[in-house]
């Protein structure tokens, strides 16, 4: 009497199932809205620059945050040919790598950080440049309003003197606090405290 034979290892799994459809499917990619952009993901200390992966041999790089870094950052990008980037309006990091791209006659493209968590993806640090640059490419990316560089200007001085107006009411009252801490209210108050003692007096 022959005994059954037992099943291999490998009998014994679940064996793998291909769908025919899968070998008929092609991958389709969609299509570029700005095949020529570029995301940057911009820190305290290092900005993270991702470019397209067919533009240079390391499509993702780092540089720190002074000026001529930031000016070698940006010729780095004019040679590998982008034409736009995509940036985050984080506090006001942004502010020096836009006016630099600017000068270099790169469009920049200022995204609110709201808009940007809506979309799922990679957040790490060194993805999160590729990602923007994914979603730039794609035309997901809007940009907000900043006007020209005259008007932002003639902004920040107003907006300088609309803060000095409101520290100077603060200031006065500093002053005030402190003078009549030490006992030395002016003469013109003394005599406003009279006149309104005499009132409520009279009254």
């Amino acid at each position: 009497m022959h005994k059954p034979k037992q099943p291999s290892a490998d009998e014994s799994k679940p064996k793998v199932v291909h769908s025919k459809r899968s070998s008929q499917r092609k991958e389709v990619q969609p299509p570029l809205f700005e095949p020529s952009a570029a995301g940057i993901d911009i820190g305290a200390r290092e900005i993270y620059i991702a470019v397209p992966a067919d533009r240079d041999d390391h499509p993702v790089r780092k540089c720190e945050t002074f000026t001529g870094d930031l000016h070698q950052m940006a010729e780095w990008r004019v040679h590998c040919g982008i034409a736009t980037a995509a940036m985050e309006s984080t506090g006001v990091y942004w502010i020096p790598v836009y006016d630099v791209l600017e000068k270099h006659g790169i469009r920049p493209c200022l995204v609110n950080p709201r808009n940007m968590k809506n979309v799922p993806g990679k957040r790490t640090d060194f993805h999160e440049c590729q990602w923007i640059q994914h979603l730039h490419s794609l035309g997901l990316l809007h940009s907000v309003f900043r006007p020209d560089g005259e008007v932002c200007a003639v902004r920040s001085l107003m907006r300088y003197r609309n803060d000095l107006v409101e520290m100077d009411s603060q200031h006065v009252q500093h002053m005030q606090k402190a003078l009549t801490q030490m006992n030395a209210v002016p003469a013109c108050d003394l005599r406003h405290h009279r006149l309104s003692a005499k009132l409520q007096k009279s009254a």
